[in-house]
C-alpha cells in the first residue's frame, strides 16, 4: 500500500513519480479547494498512530497480504 497525492486533469487523477500497476484498485479522497479536512480527535489519533506504525516499518507488503489470503482462502 502506498499513499500519494495527485491532481485532477481533464477529469482524471494524474499522479506523477509513482508507479501504479494497470488495473490496480485505488481509493481517492477528495476535498474542495481551501476546504479544511476535519477529523474527530479519536480519528486523528488513530491516523497518527497508523502513520507512526508505518514509519517504524510495522506493516506487511501487499504481496505478503495476498499470499496470506491465498493460504487461508
Amino acid at each position: 500500500m502506498q499513499v500519494t497525492a495527485g491532481t485532477v486533469i481533464g477529469g482524471k487523477v494524474v499522479v506523477e513519480g509513482v508507479l501504479l500497476v494497470e488495473g490496480s484498485t485505488v481509493t481517492v479522497l477528495s476535498r474542495a479547494p481551501n476546504e479544511p479536512f476535519l477529523l474527530s480527535e479519536e480519528d486523528e489519533d488513530d491516523l497518527l498512530a497508523a502513520i507512526a506504525e508505518i514509519d517504524r516499518g510495522e506493516f506487511i507488503s501487499s504481496d505478503e497480504r495476498f499470499e496470506s489470503l491465498r493460504r487461508f482462502g
